[in-house]
């Protein structure tokens, strides 16, 4: 669980700031999405799939930029 101790001489903004990066570093948004909704798991197996498509795509797509 994120958390964040705020100093006497901090701004409640810059807290707030920095609780929502360590939110957005540990992954907490992602992973509440992740569960809010079931998936069968034919529906999983073909999202993660095309995930790896994409994945592979973005890879060579990279490889073939460097290349040059």
């Amino acid at each position: 669980m994120a958390f964040v101790v705020v100093d006497d001489s901090e701004s409640i903004e810059s807290a707030l700031k920095r609780f929502k990066r360590k939110v957005q570093q540990e992954a907490i948004i992602k992973e509440i999405k992740k569960h809010s909704v079931y998936y069968k798991p034919g529906e999983k197996r073909r999202m993660k799939e095309i995930q790896a498509r994409k994945r592979m795509r973005r890879r060579l797509r990279r490889e073939k930029y460097f290349d040059y």
